[in-house]
Formats: structure tokens, sequence, C-alpha cells
């Protein structure tokens, strides 16, 4: 069952996560959380001024509020719906990149890979304390991004 929270503007701005934390503390209750994969969409709120060009991932407050959300729940990449796109939007909030009307989304190689990274060893970690398979989830995730990681990695792991 997916689960949809509202983040609006006023919660943004405060760097207020009660909206997200209620919800995932919800959801981190329950008994089997492999049952909770890919089930959270983020509904974020947040009105831009008449005319104002950018994304809401290149807004410094959203961005800001994510970051936050980030250190707090760093495996949230776990609960997000892949599907409909909230692991890259996630992603987005969190690497910096640029926008191109030609290509879309061009995130920064560099930090790109620090991210997935990252993710990568906390989800390895995280997955088996929770007794779930790791390895093909975090390589589907990778893959989200525009990577292949090899069985190597996962070897010395």
């Amino acid at each position: 069952m997916t689960v949809t929270i509202a983040i609006p503007s006023s919660s943004i701005n405060s760097l207020d996560l009660s909206p997200a934390t209620t919800a995932i503390d919800k959801i981190l209750a329950e008994e089997n959380i492999a049952s909770t994969e890919q089930q959270l969409r983020l509904d974020i709120q947040y009105e831009l001024e008449s005319g104002d060009p950018r994304e809401l991932s290149e807004v410094p407050e959203v961005r800001l509020w994510f970051i936050r959300l980030d250190a707090k729940y760093p495996w949230l990449p776990f609960l997000l719906d892949w599907q409909s796109g909230e692991f890259v939007r996630y992603a987005a909030m969190l690497v910096p990149h640029q926008f191109s009307s030609k290509e879309g989304i061009q995130y920064n190689p560099e930090a790109l890979e620090i991210f997935l990274m990252q993710k990568t060893f906390l989800l390895k970690d995280w997955l088996e304390k929770h007794n779930i398979p790791s390895q093909s989830r975090i390589k589907s995730m990778a893959k989200l991004l525009g990577y292949d990681l090899d069985d190597e990695l996962f070897a010395m792991l």
C-alpha cells in the first residue's frame, strides 16, 4: 500500500520534519519492514512565485529540508516509490545538478558517485540488519542513476 506524505511549505520553511517522521515512524513500526519497500511518496507542496522557472530541486529551502530528512533517515531510498520517480527526485534534492532542456537533469558526476556509494554502503548494512537481501536491491537502485555495480564490490563488503 503506497503512503503519500504531504509536505507543506510551512514545514519546509521551518525545517519541520514532523509530517514525514510521523508517517515514516509508523511504517517502521511494521513487523515486516520488507513489506514497506518502495511504498512511500512525498507530495512537496511548495509554491513558487509566478514566473519562477526553477524546479523544486533548485530551491535552497526545499533542498535543505531534504538534507535534514536524509540525515535523519539515510536509508530512506528503501522506502521511496522508485516506479513513480521518487528516488531520482530524492537524489536531485541531495546531489548538485543542472537542468538541460535537451538532456534533462545533469548530475555533477563526482557528487553522484559519492552519493551512490554512500547509499550503497549504508543500505547494505541497514538491509542486512533487517535480514533483507541487499545486493539486487542496491544494484537496481544504482541502475536508476545510470550505474552498474559489480559483484566484486559486494564481495569486498
